[in-house]
């Protein structure tokens, strides 16, 4: 299987090493800086699973991307993704199959829209990694999961092929009846996690040591669940559960990548991961009240993108 990874750094660079470390036909989609860095010292990732150095990986940039591939491992930010679909539209043909890793749901639409519902698949990861300023992805926790799964719950050739071409990788790949109930648990999850931390400028255990703190978590996952169940994807009680205790530890130094992204004055995924669960909300009747817990963390998202906005332009003038 001939698969293209969209992008070598922390999501794709990890995956998409790890599949090279098993002796996977597998190029990386960058942009040119990124070329030159894996052409000079290579793919390298730290990880307590073990380190992985691939020497000069094979890599194609947009402008010389003419042939089709089996499977794209699509691994951007959604800030990223129209840019990221001119990039990669090339390399789709009939029979290939795109995986994406975002978080959410709206970036299936984008995706359906652009190259039809049944190349699209559902997908979703479970890793903590960064790019440290060597250029190197470096693994944060024990995580390294990808899921994946045909929108409908079928388990089709095309998924048995992927799976075929994971087996044996040193990460966790599984693919899933059940797929678009868990990115929908997961957006759940997310939402909460970085309404609250980003809202509130700190971490899980410092929210819920504060006054109020614990109701205000508790609440925005409560209408988080909301949307999910009248968008007609019911959180099961485990996943429930598994989200109020990994929000309401104490102690626990738990925050949103949204947050750190806030804090180095990163862009953010705020439309993409909050603004969609809103719309989403209101179209079915809910979050009509001005006290949501969603809305107030969402117009904190965007006051930060119009005062980044303004400090971006300033630096510019100046």
């Amino acid at each position: 299987m001939r698969t293209l990874v969209v992008g070598a750094g922390a999501v794709g660079g990890y995956f998409g090493g790890r599949l090279l470390e098993a002796k996977r036909d597998v190029t990386f989609l960058v942009r040119p800086r990124r070329a030159a860095e894996l052409a000079s010292s290579g793919l390298r990732i730290h990880s307590r699973f073990g380190d992985v150095v691939i020497p000069n990986p094979a890599t194609v940039l947009a402008e010389n991307l003419h042939e089709t591939f089996d499977l794209i491992l699509l691994s951007c930010k959604a800030y990223d993704l129209d840019d990221a679909i001119k990039s990669f539209a090339p390399a789709v043909g009939a029979n290939t199959a795109i995986l994406p890793l975002l978080n959410g749901m709206l970036h299936l639409d984008v995706l359906d829209a652009r190259f039809g519902k049944e190349r699209v698949l559902g997908g979703q990861c479970f890793i903590a990694a960064t790019v440290n300023e060597q250029h190197e992805i470096v693994h944060l926790n024990d995580l390294h999961d990808i899921s994946y799964g045909e929108r409908d719950g079928r388990l089709s050739d095309r998924l048995k092929e992927i799976s075929g071409s994971m087996h044996g990788v040193l990460f966790n790949a599984s693919a899933s009846r059940e797929i678009v109930l868990e990115m929908w648990e997961k957006w759940v999850f997310l939402a909460s996690g970085a309404s609250s931390t980003c809202l509130m400028r700190a971490t899980v255990g410092d929210i819920v040591a504060s006054a109020g703190g614990t109701d205000y978590v508790l609440g925005v996952l409560e209408e988080c669940r909301s949307i999910a169940e009248a968008e007609g994807y019911a959180v099961r009680e485990a996943s429930l559960d598994r989200s109020r205790a990994m929000l309401t530890t104490p102690g626990s130094t738990l925050s949103a990548s949204m947050l750190r992204d806030i804090e180095r004055n990163g862009p953010i995924e705020a439309d993409h991961i909050i603004g969609d669960l809103i719309r989403r909300g209101c179209q079915h009747g809910l979050l009509a009240s001005t006290n949501s817990f969603l809305k107030l963390a969402y117009t904190h998202l965007k006051a930060y993108e119009v005062r980044a906005d303004k400090d971006a332009t300033q630096t510019r003038i100046n």
